[in-house]
């Protein structure tokens, strides 16, 4: 047989299994499964890859999957494997990949300016408070300086007065 006709992908609506009982369903996804194989593939030799059970069989007997992506290949001696199918992703070509590129080269170029701003405007505002504070704490000290002056000036006065008082 020719490689075209050999292989086949399939996405099977797996809903007919949630007409069963619960504790059948899967065991009804397995029997689905096989139908569609024998009606699509006319043969009645089928094997399901480990893969294709155990990812079936994952969630359990009661809660199979609704749909499955299936990948059919026909052997020469007329026996169909069924296996689950993976999407490979598209690779990207050389032009979308440099264009990408430079975009997010722009992008991080922007975030670097905006954080740069950012931190400049907080350094700013930073410096305004310690100046703040550095002039409050002057301000303080400065008033308890001139108390204690003052406080001197009048315990001096005090004695003095005193000194005076006695002559």
């Amino acid at each position: 047989m020719s490689e075209d006709n050999s292989t086949r992908i399939y996405t099977v609506n797996l809903a007919k299994a949630w007409d069963t009982p619960k504790y059948r369903r899967t065991d009804r996804v397995i029997n689905i499964i096989k139908e569609f194989t024998q009606r699509h593939m006319q043969t009645n030799k089928i094997k399901i890859d480990q893969d294709l059970n155990r990812d079936i069989w994952s969630r359990g007997k009661r809660n199979p999957p609704r749909k499955i992506r299936l990948r059919m290949i026909k052997e020469d001696d007329d026996t169909v494997v069924v296996s689950s199918y993976i999407e490979e992703k598209r690779s990207l070509s050389e032009e979308s990949v440099k264009e990408s590129e430079v975009q997010a080269e722009k992008v991080e170029e922007k975030v670097e300016e905006k954080v740069e701003e950012k931190a400049k405007v907080q350094a700013e505002k930073v410096e305004e408070k310690v100046e703040e504070k550095v002039e409050e704490k002057a301000k303080v000290q400065a008033e308890k300086v001139e108390e204690k002056v003052e406080e001197k000036a009048k315990v001096q006065a005090e004695k003095v007065e005193e000194k005076g008082k006695r002559k």
